[in-house]
């Protein structure tokens, strides 16, 4: 219902892929030690692998840090602090050379980043940032205020810069679903003639995109657009729209840049996305991490470094795939 069947496909492939490299890494009784490889054990703790956008930043670790000769090992903590606590705690325990963490929470996530480094194991942060500097060797992220005025602009232009509209957030606990909401607002608060009635929490989540937009649907049945803090929550939105026969008269724009909305951008069924450049920053994350291990330094000035966003209409589409630009 709220995916395509190839798409699906895609994913539950790249999932059990990913499954049996972390049973690889870590799934033996003898901990997996930072000396059975040449460069030693990478452990990448993230979000839910059901989301193409984190099953691509797993893939593009494992890749950058098997072509350095490290082995890596990947798990989700499911965005829940107590999974990822114990999920660092086992990074540890395997004798990790490295932590790459996509944080569950800005705040729950500075006491496992404090106590891997307390370890002697360096972490290096992407996708999201802990509410803390000096902590992590490096904080990699997309630049999401500049991408939210990015697809703010869109979304104007899209609404001719008048009408109701709705907007869903992304998890509380995530700086990024405030500073794409804050960017958003940055943008849509010049044109009076556009009024904000609702905004939802679900949790970058499809299925509670889906039902909190049937929820403002009943609240709100006069609304002309739909602006959305990434692309899973928007594609659930949109199914809720086609169910209520509304799709046809209201703009809907996501952020991400994953390969169903990129998909649905093309269709015109989305009218936008923001692509995140997650390719880059997790490549960028691996180098890093290798010249740290090797000098001590990443080789980069500045711990918190932000990557520019990009914008994807229906012209452009054909562009894109796995969310980089083509060639």
């Amino acid at each position: 219902m709220f995916r395509s069947k190839a798409a699906k496909a895609l994913a539950i492939g790249a999932l059990a892929a990913l499954t049996l490299s972390g049973c690889a890494a870590g799934g033996s009784d003898k901990p997996a030690d930072g000396k059975d490889t040449q460069g030693g054990l990478i452990s990448l703790v993230t979000s839910p692998l059901d989301n193409p956008y984190w099953t691509t930043e797993a893939n593009t670790v494992k890749a950058e840090g098997e072509k350095l000769g490290y082995k890596v090992n990947i798990s989700s903590h499911a965005q829940d602090p107590k999974k990822e606590s114990d999920l660092i705690d086992t990074a540890i325990s395997n004798k990790s050379v490295a932590i790459v963490l996509d944080p569950a929470g800005a705040d729950s996530s500075i006491g496992n980043v404090r106590r891997a480094t307390d370890a002697g194991i360096p972490v290096f942060l992407v996708n999201a940032e802990i509410n803390t500097s000096g902590l992590a060797k490096a904080q990699l992220v997309s630049n999401n205020a500049q991408g939210a005025v990015l697809g703010a602009q869109q979304f104007v232009q899209a609404m001719g810069n008048s009408g109701k509209y709705v907007e869903l957030k992304g998890l509380s606990t995530d700086t990024n679903a405030e500073v794409r909401s804050t960017g958003y607002a940055s943008v849509l608060g010049q044109f009076p003639e556009l009024e904000l009635v609702q905004q939802e929490t679900a949790d970058w989540d499809q299925k509670k995109g889906f039902d909190k937009m049937q929820l403002m649907l009943q609240a709100h049945p006069d609304i002309k657009g739909v602006i959305s803090g990434n692309d899973q929550m928007a594609l659930g939105a949109i199914a809720a729209l086609k169910q209520a026969g509304m799709l046809d008269r209201v703009v809907v724009g996501g952020f991400d840049g994953a390969p169903d909305a990129v998909t649905a951008v093309g269709a015109g069924e989305l009218a936008y996305t923001v692509v995140q450049p997650v390719v880059d920053f997790s490549t960028a994350v691996v180098k890093q991490i290798d010249e740290f291990l090797k000098t001590g330094k990443t080789g980069v000035k500045d711990e918190k470094q932000s990557f520019d966003c990009f914008l994807v209409t229906k012209e452009t589409a054909s562009e894109w795939v796995d969310f980089q630009r083509k060639g």
